[in-house]
Parts: C-alpha cells; sequence; structure tokens
C-alpha cells in the first residue's frame, strides 16, 4: 500500500505578520493532487493540523475541504499536536466518514486504523500528542479510575513509552491471529507528535519541555515498521531500531528564517512486504526566505538583485542608521518581513546573544537574565521557582 506522511501544517498562521493561508492552500493541493497521481490508499497527517487552539474560521474550512477531497481517493488519519485542540480536532470524529479517521482520544490509541492489503493488513496506530501533565494518570495502569495506581513519572518518556506498550500488545495479538489464519503478517505504522532523541529543531516549534526535558528515546517505538514523526518543522529521518524507520515529514512550508534552508517534503512510502525506502516529494515554494546583509548601498545595488522576491530578513550594517531606512528598504524589496539596523560594531556583540528557541532552554535565558541583572548565579530555590513559574505559562498555552 502506499502512504504519504505529513504533519505540522499550521492553518492558521502567519509569517512575521503575513497571512500564509494561500500558501498552505495551494500545498494542500498539491497534497490532493499526488494522492490521486500516485495511487495512495492512505494520508497520514501527524499533528499540529492547526496552528493554535482556536483557528480562525478560514483554517477550518480549508480543513474540512480538504479532507473531503482527499477521501475521494485515499483513507485520511489525522491527529491532534502540541498546538491543536484535541477536543476541537475531534469534533464530530464519530459520525465522519470511514476513510475520514481523526484520531483524538487517548483511550483509543492501541485500536488501530485497519486499512486491508493483500500483503497484509496495514495497522495504523494514531497517538495524539500525549502531554504528560494531562495524560500521565490515564496512561498509568489498565484501571484508571483505581485511586491505588500511581501517576506515571512527569516526562514525555514515560507516557510515550507507555503508549507503545499498549500498542505493542495489541499489535501482537493481530501477529499471532493472522499466523494462525496463513494470513500475511500485517505491517504496524505508528503516528506520534514528538520529540525523539537525534531530531534537529527549528527556532519555530513550540517548546514542550515538562521538567527540563522535551525528549523521547527513539527505541520506544521499537518493533515498529515504520513511525510517521510530526513536531520538528525540518523534514529528517532520526535514529531508529533495528527494523524500523522514524522519520519526519516535517512542516510543507517555511515558518521562521530559522527554516530557510529545509527542503519542505511530503513522505512517500510503500508499505508492501519488503524494506521501508520513504521517498521525499518536493512541496511547492511560494516564496524563498533568505537573509540580506550589508550597507545599504550594496543592498539597493547589485547585491539586492538576486532577491527582489524572496521574504526577507534584511540587516543593515552601515556605521550609522541611513535617514529613511525603512522606506528605502520597502521600496527595494517588497517582500522585507523583518528590517533592522546593526553596525559593525554590535554585530560580533549580537552573534554571541542567547537567542530563547527550542534548541535553547528558556529556563538558562532566564538564569543569564538573572546574572545580569544581579551579579550573581540563581540559587537552587530560583531555579525552581522559575521552572514552576515557565511550566505554568506553557500549560495555561496548551489549555487555551
Amino acid at each position: 500500500m502506499r502512504v504519504l506522511h505529513t504533519s505540522d501544517w499550521h492553518l492558521g498562521r502567519t509569517l512575521h505578520g503575513v497571512d500564509l493561508l494561500d500558501h498552505q492552500a495551494a500545498y494542500l493541493d498539491h497534497l490532493v493532487d499526488l494522492t490521486r497521481s500516485e495511487g495512495v490508499g492512505a494520508v497520514l497527517v501527524a499533528g499540529d493540523v492547526y496552528d493554535r487552539a482556536v483557528p480562525p474560521v478560514e483554517a477550518v474550512v480549508l480543513l474540512s475541504e480538504t479532507l473531503a477531497r482527499l477521501a475521494e481517493h485515499a483513507t485520511v488519519v489525522v491527529t491532534p499536536g502540541n498546538h491543536d485542540s484535541a477536543a476541537r480536532l475531534g469534533f464530530g470524529a464519530a459520525i465522519m466518514r470511514d476513510r475520514i479517521q481523526v484520531r483524538t482520544r487517548v483511550a483509543g490509541l492501541a485500536e488501530p486504523v485497519v486499512l486491508p492489503d493483500d500483503a497484509g493488513d496495514l495497522l495504523v496506530y494514531a497517538l495524539p500528542y500525549l502531554d504528560p501533565d494531562v495524560v500521565r494518570r490515564e496512561l498509568s495502569g489498565d484501571d484508571v479510575n483505581d485511586p491505588a495506581s500511581a501517576p506515571l513519572p512527569r516526562s514525555h518518556e514515560a507516557v510515550v513509552s507507555a503508549a507503545m506498550t499498549r500498542v505493542r500488545r495489541d499489535l501482537a495479538t493481530r501477529v499471532d491471529a493472522a499466523a494462525r489464519s496463513g494470513r500475511p503478517r500485517p505491517r504496524a505504522v505508528v503516528m506520534a507528535h514528538a520529540f525523539v532523541v537525534g531530531g534537529e529543531p527549528s527556532e519555530s516549534e513550540r517548546d514542550i519541555r515538562v521538567g527540563g526535558v522535551d525528549h523521547v528515546p527513539a527505541g520506544v517505538f521499537a518493533g515498529m515498521d515504520y513511525v510517521a514523526l510530526g513536531h520538528l518543522h525540518g523534514p529528517q529521518r532520526v535514529g531508529a531500531p533495528e527494523g524500523s524507520v522514524l522519520r519526519y515529514s516535517g512542516s510543507p512550508l517555511a515558518y521562521s528564517f530559522s527554516e530557510q534552508h529545509h527542503h519542505k517534503s511530503t513522505v512517500l512510502l510503500d508499505l508492501g512486504s519488503g524494506t521501508v525506502e520513504p521517498e521525499l516529494v518536493p512541496a511547492p515554494v511560494p516564496r524563498r526566505l533568505a537573509d540580506v546583509i550589508g550597507t545599504l548601498e550594496d543592498l539597493l545595488g547589485a547585491a539586492g538583485e538576486p532577491h527582489l522576491d524572496d521574504w526577507l530578513r534584511v540587516t543593515v550594517t552601515d556605521a550609522h542608521r541611513p535617514a529613511d531606512l525603512y522606506r528605502r528598504v520597502k521600496e527595494r524589496f517588497a517582500h522585507a518581513l523583518v528590517i533592522q539596523h546593526r553596525p559593525p560594531e554590535r554585530a560580533s556583540d549580537r552573534a554571541g546573544a542567547t537567542v530563547v528557541t527550542s534548541a535553547n532552554d528558556p529556563l538558562v535565558v532566564a538564569a543569564e537574565f538573572v546574572v545580569h541583572v544581579t551579579g550573581a548565579e540563581p540559587t537552587e530555590a530560583e531555579l525552581a521557582v522559575l521552572r514552576r513559574a515557565y511550566e505554568q505559562v506553557t500549560a495555561g498555552e496548551r489549555s487555551a
């Protein structure tokens, strides 16, 4: 069976104030065309379908229309990511047509979407995003109502491991049943929205740290034929147990300047009886992202010529701020999104500055600020206060 793996659409997102919905719609047109032309049997959307818990109406309409179009050609399996509201994304899932499977409930994560195939059934275990603070009691044991059942440790590794234990238990039962009846061994795919050890982040993924840790070891997914990952925006393969393939499809568009060198794509793979060999199908590029750096005279001249149609972050390095800088840059570069003046003496200072990204712990940044203000390293008690405050804020964002 041919399968498409995609994720992190972030419908409704903007880029430095620019509405991206038309560009997102163009990618989804491409996805529908690819599904039809390649004879795809299943489309897997591994989370962060929307950019926020309460998406704009236009984004909801676009998703609805896209799912209907995809379902004309393939079964579509959708799971929520850390940006989505699982309850809102899953509204109406019980009454949707069989070819649209929106899996948002933790209780059902070990019940696969079964896709019959001549080479053996394809079992798609669709894990919703597992927030440790929300699901660690529900996943702690078989009897979630048992008050003696202690919650799992407060970590992504603990809750994803518990989920995969349930998945492997169900898979073993189905493999045994197939063997007894003489049918081919089913192939197992897991969809998961997580930060797997070895993945390379960018600046545009929302932080999911809990207790200072956001990673899940790749070995947690042992025994699966393919793991369709979402969360990281760069397409990449991560280390996997023998016999498994773990891959991030990445986002279809660049959502920050840190992604300007990504080659955005959709994963196409055949899940028959042989080795899984994913193929990356390039996604359409609506407009390139680029950095241009130099004096204003250089940028208004030949140095800026190749970038007139790009989305730009423009850094002007004149010793003194040029007069009417913003207007002159915008007249030259209609798609300049960031315009900044950085004199040469400040450029080196800026290069060493700490930037808050998903690859740089915000708690480290906060601790450095304490040092800057007080001249002393924060105590353990102060670090604990900073951590609690940060986690309360991120938990509030997730529940918004």
